[in-house]
């Protein structure tokens, strides 16, 4: 059963900073897209940052400049470095992987930004 599981999330001042981590296990061939998502309080899940398997990457304006997203194909893990961190950041974070055409999500952790 392929799972994914997130950590790193937390609460931090405004300006600071956290790396969120996704790590992907099961019987994994092999996986496309990964990316982060987030969900704020009263609001619609909306996407954060995606990175394909070839390292191809794309933003929400919203994070451009703040935030990085990174993945390390060999153990199956994918990074969200946040920097500048604002508190209308402040949501749960979902790791998403597009696995062998099966979309996975996580169970989410949880940023709050304190101004």
């Amino acid at each position: 059963q392929v799972q994914l599981v997130e950590s790193g999330g937390g609460l931090v001042q405004a300006g600071g900073s956290l790396r969120l981590s996704c790590a992907a296990s099961g019987i994994i061939v092999r996986i496309n897209t990964m990316g982060w998502y987030r969900q704020a309080p009263g609001k619609q899940r909306e996407l954060v940052a995606t990175i394909t398997s070839s390292g191809s990457t794309n933003y929400a304006e919203s994070v451009k400049g703040r935030f990085t997203i990174s993945r390390d194909n060999a153990k199956k893990m994918v990074y969200l470095q946040m920097n500048s961190l604002k508190p209308e950041d402040t949501a749960v974070y979902y790791c998403n992987a597009d696995i062998m055409n099966w979309n996975y999500w996580g169970q989410g952790t949880q940023v709050t930004v304190s101004s």
